[in-house]
Protein backbone atom coordinates (compact mmCIF):
# COMPACT_ATOMS: atom_id res chain seq x y z
CA UNK A 1 0.00 0.00 0.00
CA UNK A 2 1.35 3.59 -0.88
CA UNK A 3 -0.55 7.12 -0.03
CA UNK A 4 -1.11 9.23 -3.47
CA UNK A 5 -3.28 12.06 -4.76
CA UNK A 6 -5.61 10.65 -7.00
CA UNK A 7 -7.74 12.21 -9.94
CA UNK A 8 -11.40 11.06 -10.66
CA UNK A 9 -13.70 12.39 -13.42
CA UNK A 10 -17.02 10.96 -13.48
CA UNK A 11 -20.76 11.40 -12.71
CA UNK A 12 -19.86 12.80 -9.56
CA UNK A 13 -17.58 15.01 -11.11
CA UNK A 14 -13.92 15.96 -11.12
CA UNK A 15 -11.97 15.53 -8.01
CA UNK A 16 -8.57 15.27 -6.76
CA UNK A 17 -8.44 13.27 -3.47
CA UNK A 18 -5.80 11.60 -0.68
CA UNK A 19 -5.67 7.89 -0.86
CA UNK A 20 -4.57 4.85 0.34
CA UNK A 21 -4.07 2.42 -3.08
CA UNK A 22 -2.67 -1.36 -3.72
CA UNK A 23 0.73 -1.64 -5.66
CA UNK A 24 -1.77 -2.98 -8.22
CA UNK A 25 -2.64 0.73 -9.08
CA UNK A 26 0.93 1.69 -10.24
CA UNK A 27 1.43 1.68 -14.36
CA UNK A 28 3.50 -0.18 -16.51
CA UNK A 29 7.20 0.23 -16.07
CA UNK A 30 10.13 -0.93 -15.65
CA UNK A 31 11.69 1.00 -12.89
CA UNK A 32 9.75 1.43 -9.33
CA UNK A 33 10.70 4.62 -7.23
CA UNK A 34 10.56 4.97 -3.42
CA UNK A 35 9.57 8.74 -4.08
CA UNK A 36 10.59 11.29 -1.03
CA UNK A 37 9.92 14.30 -2.28
CA UNK A 38 7.86 15.85 -5.37
CA UNK A 39 6.46 19.50 -6.12
CA UNK A 40 4.08 21.63 -7.32
CA UNK A 41 4.28 23.20 -10.54
CA UNK A 42 1.71 25.15 -12.73
CA UNK A 43 0.82 21.96 -14.73
CA UNK A 44 0.70 20.30 -11.38
CA UNK A 45 -2.24 23.11 -10.33
CA UNK A 46 -4.03 22.48 -13.64
CA UNK A 47 -4.51 19.02 -13.05
CA UNK A 48 -5.00 18.70 -9.50
CA UNK A 49 -7.94 21.84 -9.72
CA UNK A 50 -9.19 20.30 -13.40
CA UNK A 51 -9.09 24.25 -14.50
CA UNK A 52 -6.95 22.76 -17.29
CA UNK A 53 -6.80 19.72 -20.13
CA UNK A 54 -3.94 18.60 -18.52
CA UNK A 55 -5.34 15.07 -17.27
CA UNK A 56 -5.66 12.68 -20.50
CA UNK A 57 -6.89 9.53 -18.46
CA UNK A 58 -8.64 8.73 -15.46
CA UNK A 59 -8.11 7.73 -12.48
CA UNK A 60 -4.78 9.14 -12.70
CA UNK A 61 -2.17 10.17 -10.05
CA UNK A 62 -0.96 14.15 -10.93
CA UNK A 63 2.79 14.96 -10.27
CA UNK A 64 4.96 15.19 -13.30
CA UNK A 65 8.58 15.44 -10.58
CA UNK A 66 9.87 13.29 -7.89
CA UNK A 67 13.22 12.71 -6.47
CA UNK A 68 13.92 9.41 -4.59
CA UNK A 69 15.31 5.93 -4.58
CA UNK A 70 15.32 2.99 -7.10
CA UNK A 71 13.47 0.30 -5.54
CA UNK A 72 13.23 -2.04 -8.26
CA UNK A 73 14.41 -2.52 -11.91
CA UNK A 74 14.41 -3.99 -15.24
CA UNK A 75 15.72 -1.16 -16.73
CA UNK A 76 19.55 -1.83 -17.32
CA UNK A 77 20.77 1.48 -16.24
CA UNK A 78 19.13 1.10 -13.11
CA UNK A 79 19.21 -0.70 -9.99
CA UNK A 80 18.02 -0.41 -6.37
CA UNK A 81 19.61 2.09 -4.53
CA UNK A 82 20.09 4.38 -6.86
CA UNK A 83 18.71 7.86 -6.65
CA UNK A 84 16.82 9.74 -9.21
CA UNK A 85 14.92 12.41 -10.45
CA UNK A 86 12.45 12.60 -13.01
CA UNK A 87 10.95 15.54 -14.71
CA UNK A 88 8.25 15.73 -17.35
CA UNK A 89 7.74 12.74 -19.89
CA UNK A 90 4.01 12.97 -19.73
CA UNK A 91 3.69 11.49 -16.53
CA UNK A 92 1.17 13.03 -14.27
CA UNK A 93 -0.67 13.59 -17.43
CA UNK A 94 -1.00 10.30 -19.28
CA UNK A 95 1.02 8.51 -16.89
CA UNK A 96 0.21 7.81 -13.39
CA UNK A 97 2.56 10.54 -11.19
CA UNK A 98 4.56 11.63 -8.35
CA UNK A 99 2.58 12.93 -5.97
CA UNK A 100 2.68 9.76 -4.00
CA UNK A 101 4.82 7.65 -1.59
CA UNK A 102 5.53 4.94 -5.15
CA UNK A 103 6.20 5.76 -8.81
CA UNK A 104 6.39 3.45 -11.50
CA UNK A 105 8.18 4.14 -14.31
CA UNK A 106 9.96 4.11 -17.82
CA UNK A 107 13.70 3.87 -17.07
CA UNK A 108 14.60 5.99 -20.02
CA UNK A 109 13.17 8.72 -18.28
CA UNK A 110 15.26 8.94 -15.45
CA UNK A 111 18.64 11.04 -14.86
CA UNK A 112 20.93 10.63 -12.04
CA UNK A 113 20.60 12.96 -9.37
CA UNK A 114 23.41 15.19 -8.84
CA UNK A 115 25.49 15.01 -5.74
CA UNK A 116 25.02 18.46 -5.15
CA UNK A 117 21.72 18.47 -3.92
CA UNK A 118 19.81 16.47 -1.55
CA UNK A 119 16.36 15.00 -3.13
CA UNK A 120 14.72 17.87 -1.39
CA UNK A 121 16.64 20.73 -3.37
CA UNK A 122 15.90 18.70 -6.33
CA UNK A 123 12.24 18.87 -5.59
CA UNK A 124 13.10 22.87 -4.65
CA UNK A 125 14.52 23.11 -8.62
CA UNK A 126 11.68 20.86 -10.14
CA UNK A 127 10.78 21.39 -13.64
CA UNK A 128 10.44 24.56 -13.04
CA UNK A 129 13.87 25.10 -12.42
CA UNK A 130 14.96 22.73 -15.12
CA UNK A 131 13.04 24.70 -17.56
CA UNK A 132 14.55 28.20 -16.06
CA UNK A 133 18.14 26.45 -16.70
CA UNK A 134 17.13 25.41 -20.28
CA UNK A 135 16.00 28.96 -21.08
CA UNK A 136 19.63 30.46 -19.93
CA UNK A 137 21.18 27.52 -22.03
CA UNK A 138 19.17 29.00 -24.58
CA UNK A 139 20.21 32.32 -24.45
CA UNK A 140 23.95 32.14 -23.78
CA UNK A 141 23.60 29.68 -27.33
CA UNK A 142 22.34 32.56 -29.13
CA UNK A 143 25.56 34.46 -27.69
CA UNK A 144 23.99 36.73 -25.00
CA UNK A 145 26.45 38.05 -22.88
CA UNK A 146 26.26 40.59 -19.97
CA UNK A 147 27.75 42.81 -21.42
CA UNK A 148 24.95 43.28 -23.73
CA UNK A 149 22.26 44.68 -21.51
CA UNK A 150 19.46 44.05 -19.08
CA UNK A 151 17.75 40.67 -19.50
CA UNK A 152 14.18 40.41 -18.93
CA UNK A 153 12.31 37.77 -16.62
CA UNK A 154 8.32 37.79 -16.82
CA UNK A 155 6.26 36.09 -14.03
CA UNK A 156 9.46 36.79 -11.76
CA UNK A 157 7.55 35.40 -8.43
CA UNK A 158 6.51 32.11 -9.90
CA UNK A 159 8.94 28.73 -10.02
CA UNK A 160 10.77 29.41 -13.15
CA UNK A 161 10.91 33.09 -12.99
CA UNK A 162 12.48 32.71 -9.34
CA UNK A 163 14.82 30.29 -10.46
CA UNK A 164 15.96 32.44 -13.58
CA UNK A 165 16.68 35.17 -11.54
CA UNK A 166 18.58 33.57 -9.38
CA UNK A 167 20.74 31.94 -12.44
CA UNK A 168 21.04 35.07 -14.38
CA UNK A 169 22.28 36.76 -11.34
CA UNK A 170 25.01 34.21 -10.06
CA UNK A 171 26.26 34.35 -14.07
CA UNK A 172 26.56 38.20 -13.87
CA UNK A 173 23.70 39.40 -15.94
CA UNK A 174 22.24 42.42 -15.21
CA UNK A 175 18.05 40.98 -14.22
CA UNK A 176 15.06 42.73 -14.56
CA UNK A 177 12.06 41.40 -13.18
CA UNK A 178 8.46 41.89 -14.04
CA UNK A 179 5.77 40.98 -11.07
CA UNK A 180 2.12 42.19 -10.92
CA UNK A 181 3.03 41.64 -6.48
CA UNK A 182 5.07 44.97 -5.61
CA UNK A 183 5.41 43.81 -2.33
CA UNK A 184 7.80 41.05 -3.18
CA UNK A 185 10.21 43.73 -4.99
CA UNK A 186 12.33 43.15 -1.51
CA UNK A 187 12.35 38.91 -2.06
CA UNK A 188 13.56 39.23 -6.06
CA UNK A 189 16.04 41.92 -5.19
CA UNK A 190 17.77 39.21 -2.99
CA UNK A 191 17.29 36.41 -5.28
CA UNK A 192 19.61 38.73 -8.10
CA UNK A 193 17.08 41.42 -9.64
CA UNK A 194 18.38 44.51 -10.32
CA UNK A 195 14.96 46.09 -11.05
CA UNK A 196 11.78 45.59 -10.89
CA UNK A 197 8.85 46.52 -13.14
CA UNK A 198 5.26 46.21 -13.42
CA UNK A 199 3.73 43.69 -14.99
CA UNK A 200 1.31 46.07 -16.37
CA UNK A 201 3.64 47.55 -18.61
CA UNK A 202 3.51 44.29 -20.28
CA UNK A 203 0.45 42.56 -19.95
CA UNK A 204 -1.71 45.26 -22.13
CA UNK A 205 -1.47 45.00 -25.97
CA UNK A 206 1.06 47.40 -27.21
CA UNK A 207 2.88 48.50 -30.33
CA UNK A 208 4.34 46.00 -32.70
CA UNK A 209 7.65 47.42 -32.13
CA UNK A 210 8.71 49.34 -28.80
CA UNK A 211 11.69 51.32 -27.95
CA UNK A 212 14.52 48.31 -27.75
CA UNK A 213 15.74 47.86 -24.50
CA UNK A 214 16.40 43.64 -23.95
CA UNK A 215 18.84 41.93 -24.89
CA UNK A 216 17.58 38.69 -23.52
CA UNK A 217 14.17 37.34 -22.02
CA UNK A 218 13.32 34.71 -20.34
CA UNK A 219 9.28 34.54 -20.77
CA UNK A 220 6.92 32.25 -18.73
CA UNK A 221 3.50 34.31 -19.02
CA UNK A 222 2.64 34.55 -22.79
CA UNK A 223 -0.21 36.60 -24.55
CA UNK A 224 0.88 40.11 -24.44
CA UNK A 225 3.20 39.96 -22.00
CA UNK A 226 5.46 37.91 -24.93
CA UNK A 227 4.37 40.27 -27.34
CA UNK A 228 5.48 42.97 -25.52
CA UNK A 229 8.82 41.58 -24.44
CA UNK A 230 9.49 40.53 -28.56
CA UNK A 231 8.44 43.99 -29.61
CA UNK A 232 11.13 45.52 -26.75
CA UNK A 233 13.89 42.94 -27.76
CA UNK A 234 17.04 44.69 -29.04
CA UNK A 235 18.10 44.02 -32.27
CA UNK A 236 19.57 40.35 -32.74
CA UNK A 237 18.46 39.49 -29.31
CA UNK A 238 16.46 36.35 -28.01
CA UNK A 239 13.52 35.56 -26.27
CA UNK A 240 12.73 32.19 -24.77
CA UNK A 241 9.23 31.19 -24.16
CA UNK A 242 8.39 28.51 -22.02
CA UNK A 243 5.12 29.29 -20.47
CA UNK A 244 1.64 30.49 -21.02
CA UNK A 245 0.65 31.19 -17.33
CA UNK A 246 -0.54 35.16 -18.89
CA UNK A 247 -2.47 33.12 -22.24
CA UNK A 248 -1.65 30.45 -24.92
CA UNK A 249 -2.29 33.56 -27.53
CA UNK A 250 0.33 35.63 -28.80
CA UNK A 251 -1.16 38.87 -30.30
CA UNK A 252 2.19 39.99 -32.31
CA UNK A 253 3.69 40.75 -35.64
CA UNK A 254 6.60 39.45 -37.85
CA UNK A 255 7.99 43.09 -37.13
CA UNK A 256 10.33 42.00 -34.38
CA UNK A 257 11.98 39.44 -36.17
CA UNK A 258 12.35 40.70 -40.00
CA UNK A 259 12.97 44.49 -38.55
CA UNK A 260 15.53 43.58 -35.36
CA UNK A 261 16.28 39.90 -36.36
CA UNK A 262 15.13 38.66 -32.90
CA UNK A 263 14.83 35.24 -32.40
CA UNK A 264 12.41 33.35 -30.58
CA UNK A 265 13.19 30.09 -28.86
CA UNK A 266 10.41 27.51 -28.21
CA UNK A 267 11.55 26.11 -24.76
CA UNK A 268 10.48 22.34 -24.67
CA UNK A 269 11.29 20.26 -20.78
CA UNK A 270 8.61 17.83 -20.91
CA UNK A 271 9.91 15.76 -24.44
CA UNK A 272 13.96 17.08 -24.10
CA UNK A 273 16.06 14.58 -24.91
CA UNK A 274 18.27 12.81 -21.65
CA UNK A 275 21.52 14.48 -23.10
CA UNK A 276 19.99 18.03 -22.66
CA UNK A 277 18.57 17.03 -19.30
CA UNK A 278 21.57 15.87 -17.74
CA UNK A 279 23.79 18.63 -19.42
CA UNK A 280 20.78 21.06 -17.60
CA UNK A 281 20.73 19.40 -14.06
CA UNK A 282 24.58 19.49 -14.42
CA UNK A 283 24.47 23.18 -15.16
CA UNK A 284 22.00 23.54 -12.10
CA UNK A 285 24.64 22.07 -9.90
CA UNK A 286 26.93 24.32 -10.76
CA UNK A 287 25.29 27.61 -11.08
CA UNK A 288 22.21 27.99 -8.78
CA UNK A 289 23.01 29.39 -5.01
CA UNK A 290 21.34 27.03 -2.74
CA UNK A 291 21.17 29.12 0.16
CA UNK A 292 18.66 31.80 -2.29
CA UNK A 293 17.29 28.38 -3.55
CA UNK A 294 16.19 27.66 -0.08
CA UNK A 295 14.80 31.33 0.64
CA UNK A 296 12.82 30.43 -2.43
CA UNK A 297 11.06 27.77 -1.38
CA UNK A 298 8.20 26.50 0.68
CA UNK A 299 7.42 22.95 2.23
CA UNK A 300 4.22 21.86 2.27
CA UNK A 301 2.43 17.80 3.13
CA UNK A 302 0.88 15.63 0.48
CA UNK A 303 -2.77 16.34 1.37
CA UNK A 304 -1.80 20.43 1.13
CA UNK A 305 -1.41 19.83 -2.07
CA UNK A 306 -4.81 20.04 -3.09
CA UNK A 307 -5.29 23.91 -1.91
CA UNK A 308 -2.09 24.68 -2.52
CA UNK A 309 -2.84 23.90 -6.10
CA UNK A 310 -5.52 26.32 -6.50
CA UNK A 311 -3.59 29.25 -4.83
CA UNK A 312 -0.48 28.67 -6.94
CA UNK A 313 -2.91 29.23 -9.90
CA UNK A 314 -4.28 32.37 -8.53
CA UNK A 315 -1.05 34.23 -8.64
CA UNK A 316 -0.35 33.39 -4.60
CA UNK A 317 2.09 31.15 -4.09
CA UNK A 318 6.18 32.79 -4.01
CA UNK A 319 8.10 30.63 -5.77
CA UNK A 320 8.76 26.82 -5.52
CA UNK A 321 6.90 24.20 -3.41
CA UNK A 322 8.19 21.33 -2.36
CA UNK A 323 5.95 18.40 -1.12
CA UNK A 324 6.91 15.64 1.32
CA UNK A 325 5.10 12.66 0.17
CA UNK A 326 5.10 10.84 3.25
CA UNK A 327 3.45 13.47 5.56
Amino acid sequence: MYRALQINKDDAGYRTELKDLDDSALPEGDVTVQVAWSTLNYKDGLAITGKGPVVRKFPLTPGIDLAGTVLESNHPCWKAGDKVVLNGWGVGETHSGCLAQKARLNGNWLVPLPTAFSERQAMAIGTAGYTAMLCVMALEKHGVKPSDGEILVTGANGGVGSVAIMLLAKLGYTVIASTGRPEEAPHLKALGAAGIIDRKELSEPGKPLGKERWAGVVDSVGSNTLANACATTKYAGAVAACGLAGGADFPSTVMPFILRGITLYGIDSVMAPIERRVEAWQRLARDLDIAKLEANTTEIGLQEAIDVAARLLEGKVRGRVVVDVNR
